[in-house]
């Protein structure tokens, strides 16, 4: 069994990207489950709108996974965000790293407006805040590259009927991103945020239907 964790090249001028920091750092970790062997394999994406869609497309027919969790950077936020919704829109403040920025644009022309995560996402943040981490669900990915590769990983599962399960987790700036902002911002180290990917995943493999809690959205 094969679980996909993907991350982004860096972007906007800075040299690294946390999400791809963290997901090489698991790549080939081999989470504990009851029947079988599990694998995380990394797979980094182009900051690039329909590129970073084409590039997972090729990852998920390669390992064919039964969970794939997207990684993006979220900076400004205090918390892991694991997302629920996804929405039909491509509509960038700042030019991708090919330049494009398409403004009030379909993601997939015909889609539908939404889709929502298939994680147990509150399972996730319950996990995680148990743990000490901060964490909360979020009701925005925003309509950057991050909410535009969530919107092209659901359609992608629902389009061909895949048996598997996806979303996509936002997590903040790293201490030394953070301290080149102009005012600082608030960041989490490397360490946190692994430990914090390794707690989610577990619970995502030990819950194949959320949990009927309520609270723990902040964003």
């Amino acid at each position: 069994m094969n679980v996909l964790l993907t991350g982004f090249e860096p972007f906007d001028k800075d040299p690294l990207n946390p999400s791809w920091e963290v997901a090489r750092a698991l790549d080939g970790w081999q989470p504990a489950v009851k029947d079988g062997a599990c694998t995380v394999r990394a797979v980094q994406l182009p900051c690039v709108f329909g590129d970073a869609i084409a590039r997972l497309e090729q990852a998920v027919a390669q390992w064919q996974p039964t969970l794939v969790i997207c990684l993006g950077l979220a900076g400004g936020r205090t918390e892991i965000t694991p997302e629920r919704v996804a929405i039909n829109v491509d509509d960038a403040r700042i030019p991708d790293n090919a330049g494009r920025q398409p403004v009030d644009t379909a993601v997939q022309a015909g889609g539908p407006a939404a889709y929502f995560s298939t994680l147990p996402i509150k399972a996730m943040v319950l996990a995680l805040r148990e743990a000490g981490l901060p964490a909360a669900v979020s009701c925005s990915a925003g309509t950057y590259v991050c909410n535009h590769l969530f919107y092209g990983l659901m359609h992608r599962i629902a389009r061909d009927g895949l048996c598997c399960r996806g979303g996509f987790l936002h997590i903040p700036y790293l201490p030394e991103q953070a301290a080149r902002q102009l005012a600082g911002a608030p960041s989490m180290s490397l360490t946190q945020i692994v430990q914090g990917l390794t707690i989610g995943l577990d619970a995502a493999l030990a819950h194949e239907q959320d949990l009927a809690i309520g609270g723990g959205t902040t964003h």
